[in-house]
């Protein structure tokens, strides 16, 4: 199939590409570059053009004769999310129903929504699955869920196939070495405390060392996002062969504490992580982890890679070769 990949250039997307492209499909991706890299557009065309620009989209969609869409393209850091809410209403809400209307004027019938964990809020218990309430507390977190309801109505109304996938914390790299994660600025765990590790940035901040686990560090699950992208194949895949609209989260099962992943880096790395002790980031919850089940019943998909330290070493490689 000719597939639209929305955000592309950016971390997950890109992977997602060189995924669709590995099973037989025609990836185009669709960016405005700008978080994305054009570095990182190796398997199909670009086209650069913003979701604002409706014409460009519908455009896109005529050119390539696009067949489904797989959706990356968001601002997507909670902080700022707090700090300036009207940007991640325009771009991932307004921009998305841009998106959305584009597909249904192209007769474009699937889509795969890249959503996020953070659509639950601060939850009960771990770990989480589909059936949990939602109830972000950050206009990111309630952008996504604004994006699954905009979903569900063009399923209902035009008969939109879609699938929503939550996933936890992407990480890791291409076990090739052809991409990786690159954020300006850079929140992620992992790759800051491989930068401090390489002497590339400050001391990295352990925000909370009180939490009630083991550690007394946050506990969050890690899925390499090569896993990731298999799984919005799957969902595609899925789609195409007649499965009903529906989320899945997408996870290993398993949660690793900040300081775990500090010792995994300095395993890995052989180096040691400055790091230090800071308080607790406000609405932080004390542990992420995602129930998996869904998925692994219904796309048949798991986690190939589920080892922190498969992760930590691919994400180590990338970063070393980018010097």
């Amino acid at each position: 199939m000719n597939v639209l990949v929305v955000g592309g250039a950016g971390y997950i997307g890109s992977h997602t590409a060189k995924t669709l492209k590995k099973a037989g499909h025609n990836p185009v991706v669709l960016d405005n570059l700008s978080t994305g890299h054009r570095w990182a557009v190796r398997w199909g065309p670009l086209v650069e053009a913003d979701l604002a620009d409706k014409k460009a989209v519908l455009q896109a969609m005529r050119d390539h004769r696009i067949e489904a869409v797989i959706h990356f393209a968001a601002n997507a850091y909670v902080g700022e999310s707090m700090q300036n809410p009207a940007k991640y209403f325009r771009n991932n809400v307004a921009n998305m129903l841009n998106l959305l209307e584009a597909q249904h004027e192209s007769g474009i019938q699937y889509m795969v929504f890249s959503s996020s964990c953070t659509t639950y809020g601060i939850p009960e218990r771990v770990p989480i699955s589909e059936d949990f309430p939602q109830s972000a507390i950050s206009p990111y977190g309630e952008s996504k869920l604004m994006g699954e309801k905009m979903l569900k109505w063009f399923g209902e109304c035009y008969g939109l196939g879609w699938v929503a996938l939550r996933y936890f914390n992407a990480s890791g790299a291409d076990p090739e070495g052809e991409i990786g994660e690159v954020h300006d600025p850079e929140t992620h765990l992992i790759p800051l405390v491989i930068d401090a590790a390489l002497g590339k940035r400050p001391p990295v901040k352990i925000f909370g060392t009180d939490y009630p686990t083991p550690d007394g560090t946050a506990i969050r699950d890690y899925i390499h996002v090569m896993d990731l992208a298999d799984a919005h194949v799957r969902a595609l895949q899925y789609l195409l062969e007649g499965g009903e609209s529906t989320a899945f989260n997408l996870g290993t099962g398993h949660g690793h504490s900040v300081l775990e992943v500090i010792n995994t880096v300095e395993r890995v790395g052989g180096r040691k992580v400055p790091a230090e002790a800071a308080p607790r980031r406000a609405g932080d919850p004390p542990a992420l982890v995602a129930d998996p089940t869904k998925a692994r019943r219904v796309l048949g998909w798991e986690a190939r890679n589920p080892s922190l330290h498969q992760i930590v070493e691919t994400a180590w490689r990338f970063a070393e070769n980018r010097k």
